[in-house]
């Protein structure tokens, strides 16, 4: 029974069968190629037998292992990384079958070489992944045939594995990396002038040229008989949330990933940065409920807690309640706190209908609003108009882009904070104006 579900027939057996048929079929007219007809039958039942007996003469055959991560990354590409090995005593052809995870509706996965005796190989390729979740790489596949190449042996290995896909760590990795060895600038992030100083005192130290005269310690100075200063830093230790709408308004896809996952990669790469940079962290998802809340905390496992709850956000059809979140907000952050709230607004009416809340919130807290530019009418918007039809089109797409910088005056006209991005900047638009905020001591 192994035998047969692990025996088939390759494509080249099919076309020595074509050319016997044609044999069979001249010997009607030339009898005298009749004999000759029945000699190949023999000679291909004999290549037949021969094949079966090269291929499962050894019990091993061929030995294989898929590798992967211990979590995908959402949104990036990730590696998948076989390793593959032959045992028979001649040069194997050899086919390779990945069974990928439904979520990627790809069914032609399918990689050809060939193996000389005990030759040990790996190949790579990468898997994008566009939502959250357990993903279940099927059966391992491997087809193996002789050089006779009449009969193929089929290999399966490592069926069912799992492997969960989590908000996209690779990027967190990225931005990480860039904080730490100050190069944010080649990113797009960019140097915001301090104004003024802060208080948090950090040192006295001897005073060189450029540095604030008002920072003079003047009874430093009189101690070391030279002129002493006072150096202050960035107050640490301050609490910001990242706030995420988890209704309707972000189910929209851009580039196959929904607007809520580019919410979700940038809330756990900006936190990352704000932790490393000694601030407290925590996040908060609502919709018609409060699904997580999670208070700032200044630990790094503190990110382990974040990720978890992030991979488990989900959105539903439902509009947001932002009285809701006004309540909570107030209820729970007591502390002034850095809001950024990832939510979007197509009209100018959605914004009027939450507009008192939000500023109720920005009331005791700096509050910033993150929604999205539309790029697919920006590209409509940036398309030539051929035809009446196009322009028509063309004229509404402008329309609703003005509406967005109209939104976002509105908002800033009453002092709250805005970030107006492409789903694909958001990252680096949010971390600069985190930097920025601190840098301008509004927090």
């Amino acid at each position: 029974m192994q035998f047969l579900r692990s025996f088939y027939i390759h494509n080249t057996f099919f076309r020595y069968i074509a050319i016997l048929a044609a044999c069979f079929m001249v010997s009607f007219w030339m009898p005298i190629l009749y004999p000759i007809a029945w000699l190949l039958t023999l000679v291909l039942l004999a290549l037949f037998l021969f094949d079966i007996y090269l291929l499962y003469g050894n019990n091993k055959g061929v030995d294989a292992q898929r590798n992967l991560p211990q979590k995908l990354s959402n949104s990036d590409f990730n590696p998948v990384n076989i390793t593959f090995r032959s045992y028979y005593p001649f040069k194997a052809y050899i086919s390779i079958i990945d069974e990928l995870p439904a979520q990627f509706q790809k069914r032609d996965f399918e990689h050809k070489t060939k193996l000389i005796k005990g030759e040990k190989r790996e190949f790579e390729y990468t898997v994008r992944p566009v939502d959250r979740g357990e993903y279940v790489f099927g059966n391992l596949i491997i087809y193996a045939s002789s050089p006779l190449r009449i009969v193929k042996r089929r290999f399966v290995f490592q069926k069912d594995q799992m492997v969960p896909v989590y908000p996209s760590i690779i990027q967190m990795q990225q931005y990480d990396f860039l904080a730490i060895s100050n190069k944010l600038t080649q990113f797009g992030l960019k140097k915001i002038r301090r104004i003024g100083h802060t208080q948090e005192f950090e040192q006295i130290k001897e005073y060189v040229q450029g540095d604030d005269f008002r920072t003079i310690n003047w009874k430093a100075t009189a101690k070391q008989n030279q002129l002493m200063v006072n150096q202050y830093q960035d107050e640490k230790s301050q609490p910001i949330y990242s706030i995420i709408d988890t209704g309707r308004v972000m189910k929209m896809p851009f580039n196959g990933l929904k607007l809520l996952d580019y919410a979700i990669n940038s809330t756990l790469a900006f936190s990352n940065v704000a932790l490393k940079r000694n601030d407290k962290t925590g996040i908060l998802a609502f919709s018609k409920n409060i699904e997580t809340f999670v208070p700032a905390v200044q630990k790094l496992t503190h990110l382990n807690t974040i990720l978890e709850k992030l991979y488990n956000i989900t959105t539903e059809f439902t509009d947001a309640d932002f009285g809701l979140l006004y309540a909570h907000v107030k209820r729970k952050i007591n502390q002034r706190s850095l809001l950024l709230l990832y939510t979007n607004f197509e009209h100018i009416s959605a914004l009027k209908r939450q507009l008192p809340f939000l500023l109720a919130i920005a009331k005791k807290h700096v509050l910033v609003v993150v929604f999205f530019e539309n790029t697919e009418l920006e590209e409509l918007i940036a398309s030539d108009a051929e035809d009446l039809q196009s322009i028509y089109h063309k004229t509404i797409a402008e329309k609703f882009s003005l509406e967005k910088r109209f939104m976002k005056k509105e908002l800033q006209k009453y002092g709250i904070q805005t970030i107006l991005t492409k789903p694909e900047s958001l990252t680096i638009n949010t971390i600069n104006k985190y930097l920025e905020i601190k840098a301008r001591g509004l927090l």
